[in-house]
């Protein structure tokens, strides 16, 4: 990183976050985000994961502060030697998921997603999905209200609530959690293989609609969805030493 980089700082739209960044643009030098090197956001995790989609093109390294609610993805808040802090600061980088999403009426959309991709039914009526891995019937059939699969980064958010597993980062896993299975009752999920290609098939899908969500790009009514990661992009965010990504993953398996 240079030593004197061109900084960007954006807020989310909450009071605490646009108090917080018109502090530290009153301290520090910075400029538009179009014309930055490096971008400090502050807010919470739905505002760093908004901020990573609107900079892939771009590959401007992210620097979080938390002025939201969760806050897994960024740095503690703190106007005072923002300078040394980002000098000072490790970087990871990630590689998001690209969802192929086809509609049983034959549209194909295709979306990003940093954290992952969920499938989701929508009406009163059990999902059943066949699941696939790198060509590889593994599931006949899961019965269930959704399944999702997660990035290491984004192991910690819906993927936890559904009961996965913590992926570390650098593991080079990615998970694959059901959404409340029916049946198999007992089926937990599985780690697969960073490189791995997963497609879910949605069977009755005309009668049992599903939705496919790549982190907040929605599409409903599906009949199949592709999953794999896409290497080609890659994004940098930055924490400070003493707590960064991997040690908050880390951390989060001993919570009691």
């Amino acid at each position: 990183m240079s030593t004197s980089p061109r900084i960007a700082f954006i807020a989310s739209d909450s009071p605490q976050a646009e108090a917080s960044v018109a502090i530290l643009k009153k301290r520090y030098p910075h400029v538009d985000e179009e014309n930055a090197d490096l971008i400090v956001a502050l807010g919470g995790d739905g505002f760093m994961l908004q901020t990573l989609h609107r900079s892939i093109s771009r590959k401007v390294p992210i620097f979080g502060m938390n002025r939201g609610t969760v806050g897994f993805l960024m740095n503690e808040y703190s106007p005072d030697g923002l300078m040394e802090r980002l000098e000072t600061a490790d970087s990871f980088t990630l590689h998001p998921l690209r969802m192929r999403a086809f509609g049983v009426d034959g549209t194909v959309s295709e979306h990003l997603a940093v954290n992952e991709v969920s499938l989701l039914r929508e009406t009163r009526q059990a999902a059943k999905v066949r699941i696939t891995i790198d060509g590889k019937v593994r599931m006949d059939e899961l019965v269930c209200d959704g399944v999702l699969v997660a990035t290491p980064a984004g192991s910690t958010a819906y993927n936890l609530s559904a009961h996965g597993p913590i992926l570390p980062m650098g593991s080079a896993m990615l998970a694959l959690t059901p959404i409340s299975a029916f049946r198999p009752r007992r089926w937990r999920g599985a780690l697969l293989p960073q490189e791995s290609r997963v497609l879910f098939t949605v069977l009755e899908s005309r009668k049992r609609k599903v939705s496919a969500t790549a982190d907040f790009h929605e599409v409903r009514d599906i009949a199949a969805v592709e999953i794999e990661e896409d290497r080609s992009i890659s994004m940098e965010v930055l924490f400070d030493p003493e707590h960064n990504l991997a040690e908050r993953i880390l951390l989060e398996q001993f919570i009691q």
